[in-house]
């Protein structure tokens, strides 16, 4: 059984400095896009303090689709363009929001949500997934989970 939880009074930096290097344990040699983006779901779930939910959206046909998650039922479909997800995906840009409620275009999957983090994830400069993450705390994420977020994206994008 894998434990790759940090200890609580880890300073963010090293927090994500152990996550990725737990992301490259999980999924380095395994194939499946589905079993490597459950495992980090599960994994973001088990590091990250302060989140309602954790997971991918997938660009398929246009659109994104829900993917592996951790957290209550989610929104299925996310036409690009629309909501943080959506925008994320079609800017190719990482969206840190600190009030859902302020974001124009919300798509509210949880009401108790109340900041987001959305990380693209590209391969040969196209997205093929987001990476979104959830918090029912009120600009809960900054620049460093974005940083850190972003990291994790760029290993998978190989292996999702």
């Amino acid at each position: 059984m894998y434990d790759f939880r940090p200890a609580p009074d880890t300073p963010k930096p090293e927090t994500y400095r152990q996550l990725l290097d737990a992301a490259d344990a999980l999924t380095a040699g395994e194939p499946d896009a589905v079993a490597n983006m459950a495992n980090i779901a599960a994994l973001l779930w088990d590091f990250l303090p302060d989140l309602n939910w954790s997971g991918f959206y997938r660009v398929v046909d246009g659109q994104l689709v829900l993917g592996p998650f951790m957290g209550r039922p989610a929104c299925i479909r996310i036409p690009l363009g629309q909501g943080v997800c959506g925008i994320a995906a079609s800017e190719g840009k990482t969206q840190l929001v600190e009030d859902v409620h302020a974001f124009p275009g919300h798509i509210a999957c949880d009401a108790v949500t109340n900041s987001e983090l959305v990380v693209p994830v590209a391969r040969d400069g196209h997205v093929i997934a987001v990476i979104d993450l959830d918090s029912p705390e009120p600009a809960r994420f900054d620049a460093e989970d974005a940083a850190g977020i972003e990291a994790v994206a760029a290993m998978l994008s190989t292996r999702i």
